[in-house]
C-alpha cells in the first residue's frame, strides 16, 4: 500500500503540479480545491488522483472534506496545503474588502485545513503538514496588499505551529 498525500489548492498552479507529480510517484493523492470540473479533468490524468472538492473557507467543510478522504484512502501521510488567490489587477489600490477575502481563503483557509487534521495527526503521533506560502510574506511587493500579508502570517502560522505539533511527531514544514 502506498502513501497518501492531502492537496488543496490542486485545481491550478503549485498543487495541480504537486499532486501529477506524487501521483506519478505511485502516491494516493486527494485533491481539493473549489472548482470541481477542474479536479474532475485532473483525475483523469492519472487513477491515483481523487477529488475532494472544497471551500476552504469554511472550518465545517474541511473537516467534513478530511473525513471523507480518511473514509476513502484510510491514512494520510502527508498534507500540502497550497490553497491561494491572488490577482494584482485589484489591488492597486486597498480594496478592505478584498484585503479580507484574501486573509479568509489563505490564511483562514490554510488554519481550517490545518485544524481539520490536526486531532488525527497527534493522536496518531504522526504525520506531516506542509504549508505553501510565498516570498511575498518576507516583504512588501507591488499590488500586494493583502497578498503578501496573508502569506506573511501563513509564514508566522507554520513556524509557531512547528513546536506545537513537534511534541507529537508531527513535521510541519514551510514551502
Amino acid at each position: 500500500m502506498g502513501q497518501n498525500i492531502w492537496i488543496t489548492g490542486a485545481s491550478t498552479g503549485i498543487g495541480k503540479a504537486l499532486a501529477i507529480k506524487f501521483a506519478n510517484e505511485g502516491w494516493n493523492v486527494a485533491v481539493s480545491a473549489r472548482r470541481e470540473n477542474l479536479l474532475l479533468d485532473l483525475c483523469k490524468t492519472n487513477s491515483k488522483i481523487h477529488s475532494f472538492p472544497l471551500d476552504v473557507v469554511s472550518l465545517e467543510s474541511s473537516k467534513a472534506t478530511f473525513e471523507n478522504i480518511i473514509k476513502k484512502l484510510n491514512n494520510i501521510d502527508l498534507c500540502v496545503f497550497a490553497t491561494g488567490i491572488y490577482d494584482p489587477n485589484t489591488e492597486k489600490e486597498i480594496n478592505l474588502k478584498k484585503m479580507e477575502e484574501v486573509m479568509k481563503v489563505n490564511f483562514f483557509g490554510t488554519a481550517n485545513c490545518i485544524k481539520a487534521v490536526e486531532k488525527n495527526f497527534k493522536e496518531k503521533r504522526k504525520g506531516h503538514i506542509s504549508v505553501v506560502s510565498s516570498v511575498a510574506g518576507y516583504g512588501g511587493l507591488p499590488n500586494s496588499s493583502g497578498y503578501g500579508p496573508s502569506k506573511a502570517a501563513l509564514i508566522n502560522l507554520a513556524e509557531s505551529l512547528y513546536f506545537d505539533f513537534k511534541k507529537y511527531n508531527v513535521r510541519v514544514s514551510l514551502i
